[in-house]
């Protein structure tokens, strides 16, 4: 009599977009437990289990057994793409994933940056844009190549002081010391599409934060130190900048990556009101949301909200190492042009040895039935098991002739 076949091992999915990580795996199990293709494995989970609760004094609460499932780097809810799941066995592979190259597709849409540093975070601040052209933003690609030191968005999963940064952020605290920027690396950045004005469909949130939040926010991303107190508060958002004074606009070297001009409209009026980034709590919850200024007489002028003609964006392409965050690489290049920049769309095509195209599963494809999924995730399975195996006869092999030689 034939044994069942226990299946187990690394597949890839393409995560659609709204949706978390989380969530597909939760998908992924609630095809897979009443599956045909993991019966076995599941028959055996229970073998074992029943076994080690022979031997246990105390037993544990009973659980419901299910496939046990497990990814490889978590891709953001607005994001879509390679996510590397493990199954059974598999899930004590999924730490040599997060060390390998990923290679993205990205929208950025200038003029604005927001606390998350994506579409989906509140407004802080905007800037002008009209100036932004394909071949600056070429030109400041070129500062993102090859290895450098990034900081990664407030609104992340890394731990400070045992304390994620995105719950700092969401309880309107600030964190507790400057985010560090940490060693990363681009293998390629390349602009893919060019999105000038009219030729696209991305926007600017409409949600912008409140002062309080504007604070906490703009005191850790240092935008108001980035781009002068009042830069881009003031001047319309499709006005260029000043690059014409005497301070000019250069990259600052302390570990910030950002830029430093002084605001044309600033040196034009003078201004009665505290800067954004030197208000305390107090002051940013009693300043009213709209931000009038007074401006040389009585005159009042609110911060302009609605761009007059919708600002450029790029669609990019890059191969980058684990730890870096596309996010971030947005914020940045925004401020590098002399503007500012979110992040409007992702799309991870590569992970490691698993491509969109290639060699992953449709999520699509769960809701069509075991007959459609099963024989594309027991192929995959297959493939990298046959990899894995490959792999350690070749070590075998080195490890003997190594001994032969001593």
């Amino acid at each position: 009599m034939n044994t069942p076949r226990i299946v187990e091992g690394v597949f890839a999915i393409n995560k659609p977009k709204s949706i978390s990580s989380a969530q597909v795996l939760r998908d992924i199990q609630q095809a897979f437990n009443p599956s045909k293709l993991f019966a076995p494995w599941l028959h055996s989970e229970r073998t074992r289990i029943s076994r080690e609760r022979e031997h246990q004094r105390h037993q544990r609460k009973h659980k419901r057994i299910e496939v046990k499932v497990g990814h490889g780097g978590t891709l953001d809810p607005m994001a879509t793409g390679v996510l590397i799941v493990g199954v059974g066995k598999g899930t004590k592979h999924l730490q040599s994933f997060l060390g390998c190259t990923k290679t993205y597709e990205a929208t950025i849409l200038f003029g604005a940056a927001t606390d998350t540093y994506d579409v989906f975070g509140k407004v802080l601040s905007t800037a002008p844009y009209a100036h932004v052209t394909r071949k600056a933003v070429e030109e400041a690609l070129k500062t993102f190549r090859g290895s450098i030191n990034q900081k990664p968005p407030l609104f992340s999963a890394l731990r400070m002081d045992g304390k994620r940064l995105y719950e700092y952020a969401r309880e309107g605290k600030e964190i507790p010391r400057k985010i560090q920027e940490r060693p990363v690396r681009t293998e390629s950045l390349e602009i893919r599409e060019w999105l000038p004005d009219g030729s696209h469909q991305y926007a600017w949130p409409k949600d912008e934060a409140d002062d309080e939040q504007k604070y906490v926010a703009v005191n850790v991303l240092h935008l108001g130190e980035a781009r002068g107190s009042t830069e881009g508060l003031l001047r319309g958002p499709d006005e260029p900048p000043n690059i014409n004074s005497s301070h000019g606009t250069k990259r600052r070297r302390d570990g910030d990556d950002v830029l430093t001009s002084t605001s044309s409209a600033a040196k034009r009026h003078e201004l009665s009101y505290v800067p954004l980034v030197s208000r305390t709590p107090q002051q940013a919850s009693q300043i009213d949301k709209k931000e009038i200024y007074q401006t040389g007489g009585n005159q009042e002028r609110p911060r302009e909200t609605e761009p007059k003609h919708a600002p450029p964006a790029a669609r990019l392409s890059m191969t980058v190492t684990s730890g870096f965050y596309v996010r971030s690489l947005c914020h940045d290049l925004g401020q590098a042009v002399g503007s500012l920049g979110i992040m409007s769309e992702l799309v991870r095509t590569r992970q490691g040895e698993f491509e969109i195209g290639q060699n992953v599963l449709e999520y699509d494809d769960l809701s069509k039935g075991e007959d459609v999924w099963a024989p594309k995730v027991t192929q995959m399975l297959d493939d990298w098991q046959g990899k894995v195996t490959a792999k350690l006869v070749n070590w075998s092999s080195d490890v003997d002739k190594s001994a032969e030689i001593r």
